[in-house]
């Protein structure tokens, strides 16, 4: 009698589809969550494949280029269903809000059922840098209903989503991550930096990392610099629409010369062991990655909001201080600690809260939920270490996925460098 066998089962396999990738908080978590998740994955770009995606390519992750014209670019649905169906997902996770709009159409017109959308830009009446007028709003919500689960990165997101009216039963919180032993501070690469920004060596250096956008307030770090002393510089690190009338204003604040804009930079830990405080001026934010990030490195950090520390329980980041939002309450707290002197603080128990690991275990628990909802199997067991291998040490190479058909676009095919043809 001849032995049967069944074939064995291959691993479940993610696809990411976010709207950009470009340096930003989502962007960058998007980045260190996939070399903690023991999830086979790929990353499709509807815009901008930046400074992110050239990482991700060097972690060994394959990301793909979708070429969306633009909002009303809506044949990227059906480019973008293509690409599941042919690349065979188990599961499609979107992010940032063209993302999961044109993403959870897609996944239902490539009849996959398991959908985790994460929710990383939802303020109280902006989501990533849209107003939540009716139409917006109308739109979310319609196609929030073809996905299994959203996940808020923070209490304050969840709470948003369920005034927005997204059901309780579909709202996961799953707080941003980090991997710790990245930001942990580095004298040669403080030195480094510092020369390569042309920061003087008597500079005492405030910074801010972030999108040069309106929300981040960085027009009012602007302002209290100017009341600050002439040995005060500052760094702002990130790039965005608002650069230009930020370097303006610099100089019309007569603090121009003592203002550096790093740009896009891949190294945010390197900036952050250049710097000697942190600031966070915005008044609305969703977790405050960057806060933690600068309390892994060490750093005193200001401000105005951040849930990632006003949601733990009181002690656990004694490095961060809260402080008002004008200008002059900002220039008198950033006073108040250069006059305790330049120094490293011990790492807070906070960010061992926010550990990668942590963060990628709380996100298979939602991916193994929604997969027995849809019907199909479990997932690998849980990360565990934080700064675990990558997704192609963990499970081989990936194999070729196309070519895909895309429609109006002739063929294209995956490759280590995005999609070709």
């Amino acid at each position: 009698m001849t032995a049967r066998y069944a074939p064995a089962a291959r691993p479940p396999r993610a696809l990411h589809v976010i709207t950009g990738l470009g340096t930003g908080g989502a962007e960058r978590q998007l980045r260190a969550l996939l070399r903690c998740l023991p999830v086979a994955c790929d990353v499709v770009t509807l815009t901008n494949p930046g400074v992110v995606a050239r990482e991700l390519r060097a972690d060994g992750v394959r990301v793909a280029h979708l070429g969306m014209a633009g909002n009303g670019d809506t044949s990227a649905a059906l480019r973008l269903a293509r690409l599941i169906r042919r690349g065979r997902y188990d599961l499609v996770h979107t992010h940032l809000y063209r993302a999961c709009v044109y993403g959870r159409v897609a996944a239902r017109l490539a009849g996959v059922r398991a959908v985790v959308a994460t929710e990383h830009s939802l303020g109280q009446d902006r989501i990533e840098g849209r107003a939540l007028n009716p139409a917006n709003l109308a739109l979310y919500l319609a196609t929030e209903r073809f996905g299994a689960a959203t996940v808020a990165v923070s209490g304050a997101v969840a709470g948003r989503l369920r005034a927005l009216g997204v059901p309780e039963r579909r709202i996961h919180v799953v707080p941003n991550g980090i991997e710790p032993a990245r930001f942990r501070f580095d004298a040669a690469a403080r030195r480094a930096v510092r020369g390569r920004l042309g920061l003087p060596g008597h500079a005492v250096v405030v910074g801010g990392v972030g999108r040069l956008v309106p929300g981040k307030r960085f027009d009012v770090l602007l302002r209290a610099l100017a009341r600050l002393p002439e040995h005060v510089w500052l760094v702002l690190a990130g790039a965005g629409p608002e650069r230009a009338s930020l370097d303006a204003l610099a100089v019309r604040l007569g603090v121009a010369r003592r203002v550096v804009f790093a740009g896009d930079v891949g190294d945010v830990a390197g900036v952050l062991s250049a710097l000697d405080v942190f600031v966070s001026p915005s008044a609305e934010e969703t977790f405050g990655l960057a806060v933690v990030e600068a309390l892994a490195a060490g750093l005193p950090v200001l401000h105005v909001t951040c849930p990632a520390v006003d949601e733990l329980p009181r002690g656990e980041a004694p490095g961060a201080r809260r402080t008002g939002a004008s200008p002059g309450e900002l220039a008198g707290a950033l006073g108040a600690e250069l006059a305790l002197g330049v120094r490293r603080l011990p790492v807070p128990r906070a960010v061992e809260r926010y550990g990668m690991g942590q963060a990628a275990d709380r996100l298979l628990g939602v991916y193994r939920a929604v997969r027995r909802a849809a019907g199909t199997a479990g997932w690998p067991g849980t990360c565990g270490v934080a700064g675990a291998t990558g997704v192609t040490e963990a499970f081989g190479a990936l194999g070729p996925v196309g070519p895909v058909a895309v429609p109006g676009g002739g063929a294209a095919e995956w490759t280590r460098e995005g999609v070709s043809g």
